[in-house]
């Protein structure tokens, strides 16, 4: 089974309950736009940390009335990721949203020892790409938080990606553990790691998918170019996962599949004790309404089990 792009996404997904989402310095249009969307679409409930006087009037323009309970002061980038996480702690949130603040204060919040929201997993980032030209979703990872992951960071990062891939209904994930050749390179350490969790993968160690590496980003997506470079592997010209070997790489990839492709993109960091929604403050609103979805049936999935 796989998902062919967002609007199937929301198909399958539509079936939840309104999940308490805490939403950080959400005073930003394209932020509560979607926040709005997805309460009226009976998604989520939102605790909004921000500025009272810009979230009201903000709200007022959005015609989102807000009862004076959804709103919580927040002073700044810094006390409004604290707030939020506490929030989240308190037990009044079972998501949380990224606001108008940079992606590392949230996080940065999130994974602080004493007061953050981290489990004992690694917690990494996965962007979910609808691309035009691609027949179905693409889980890229990790573009927004490991910055050169270890073997063993990269095995925590394969199995939180096909944790959400399993969770939507993949039966067997097909991964390319990318790198800049096919080959395994003694001047490339990214071509030995794609080696291992290849032979790691076909040993059983990460349950029902395939694994190939290394693997080039045109012989994962084209089949063409599989074909033209006698490339034989059942992940070729299929990858549901890109597996990248660097922050830059996944994160550049990510950027560029969805903006000048021409694709949309949803975003969830996994492996913290709620999902975190961190979209880039530039994305749209329905972009980020794609995350809210994906994220709030995450969590009505935590709270069922």
């Amino acid at each position: 089974m796989v998902i062919s792009g967002f609007q199937e996404l929301k198909r399958r997904l539509g079936n939840i309950s309104p999940v308490p989402a805490v939403v950080a310095a959400a005073n930003d249009r394209h932020t509560l736009q979607a926040v709005l969307d997805a309460s009226r679409d009976g998604i989520l409930h939102p605790i909004l940390v921000g500025e009272r006087s810009a979230l009201t009037a903000l709200a007022h323009e959005l015609d989102f009335p807000l009862p004076p309970e959804q709103i919580v002061d927040g002073d700044g980038p810094e006390d409004c990721a604290a707030k939020a996480v506490a929030l989240i702690r308190q037990g009044r949130g079972r998501m949380l949203v990224k606001g108008m603040l940079p992606t590392r204060t949230l996080l940065r919040a999130v994974v602080d020892q004493e007061t953050g929201i981290r489990t004992g997993s690694l917690m990494s980032h996965v962007a979910v790409l609808d691309v035009p030209g691609y027949p179905k979703l693409l889980f890229d990872t990790d573009g927004g938080m490991n910055v050169a992951p270890t073997l063993a960071e990269k095995r925590h990062i394969l199995n939180n990606v096909l944790q959400l891939c399993r969770f939507l209904g993949y039966d067997c994930p097909k991964v390319g553990v990318l790198c800049a050749v096919e080959t395994v390179s003694p001047n490339m350490p990214e071509t030995r790691d794609a080696a291992t969790l290849k032979a790691e993968a076909q040993a059983g160690r990460f349950g029902s998918c395939l694994v190939e590496g290394p693997i080039s980003l045109d012989l994962a997506l084209d089949h063409q170019a599989a074909i033209e470079k006698d490339f034989h592997s059942p992940v070729a010209g299929e990858a549901d996962i890109l597996l990248c070997p660097s922050i830059t790489v996944g994160n550049v990839l990510g950027k560029a599949l969805y903006g000048p492709a021409g694709g949309q993109m949803a975003g969830v960091v996994m492996g913290a004790s709620v999902p975190v929604v961190v979209n880039s403050r530039g994305a749209t609103a329905q972009e980020k309404y794609w995350s809210l979805l994906l994220c709030a049936a995450l969590a009505d999935r935590k709270e069922v089990q």
